[in-house]
């Protein structure tokens, strides 16, 4: 085992078994029901997002908008969290706070992506200040964004590749280029393909787990899709449709967590 994966957020057999904002298919993602839901069903990892509210609190939601979830104009970063209270996801779940989360099931792993730089600093100091830091993965798109993170954090907390440097990954997987990683870089988390470009095949896996990264893909809920992947030697999946992934898991004799 390469030192990426003794970070104790991978500490657990791969495939890792991820439910991706809690089961989105669902339609109340990112809500303490459906993380509650996913963990009822065994899930240890749970894929999420965090944006900040205007008076600097760490909520856990997808968009920067809120029209699509509550049916309410307006953005999370211009309120604050005592304007998010009286909001409702899907008509029933509330939006929740990170601490919350992370205080209400000590056991999960939580895999989170940094949605906007006003959440940066906020969300490493309350990771920091809840100890968490040794049960979370922090990841974004943006790559300005990750190396302020991983600043802030240092190489104890967790990080993925951002968007680059999965660039950077596919193409070395290709011509055999080097690439410098930085230490906290555990993992690839990756759609199957980009476009029209392809990004998970057999070389891509091998490529990454020869420079001791996981490969986590996202986001599959097809059962026949799910097991390619897992016969490609991918280490985790994240689905919006955790029964599903649950089912193929058992299918194979592989372990939630």
């Amino acid at each position: 085992m390469s030192v990426r994966a003794r970070l104790p957020f991978l500490d657990s057999p791969t495939p890792l078994a991820f439910a991706h904002r809690g089961g989105a298919a669902a339609g109340d993602e990112n809500t303490a029901e459906a993380f509650a839901r996913a963990i009822a069903l065994g899930y240890r990892y749970v894929e999420t997002d965090v944006h900040t509210t205007a008076d600097g609190v760490p909520v856990v939601f997808h968009d920067a908008s809120l029209d699509r979830l509550t049916g309410t104009a307006g953005r999370i970063e211009d309120l604050r969290w005592a304007d998010l209270t009286t909001l409702r996801i899907g008509g029933a779940g509330a939006v929740p706070r990170l601490d919350e989360v992370l205080a209400a099931w000590p056991q999960v792993r939580f895999n989170i992506d940094v949605k906007a730089d006003a959440a940066t600093g906020p969300t490493v100091e309350l990771i920091r200040h809840s100890h968490a830091e040794d049960r979370v993965l922090l990841a974004s798109f943006s790559d300005a964004r990750l190396a302020r993170v991983r600043a802030l954090a240092g190489p104890r907390v967790a990080t993925s590749l951002g968007r680059s440097q999965v660039a950077q990954l596919r193409m070395s997987s290709w011509v055999g280029i080097p690439l410098r990683l930085a230490p906290s870089a555990v993992a690839a988390q990756v759609p199957v393909r980009h476009g029209r470009v392809p990004i998970v095949d057999r070389r891509f896996v091998s490529r990454a787990h020869r420079l001791g990264l996981h490969v986590h893909v996202w986001t599959i809920d097809d059962p026949v899709e799910m097991g390619r992947l897992l016969d490609l030697g991918v280490d985790g999946i994240m689905t919006d449709r955790p029964e599903v992934l649950r089912d193929v898991y058992a299918t194979r004799g592989l372990p939630l967590s």
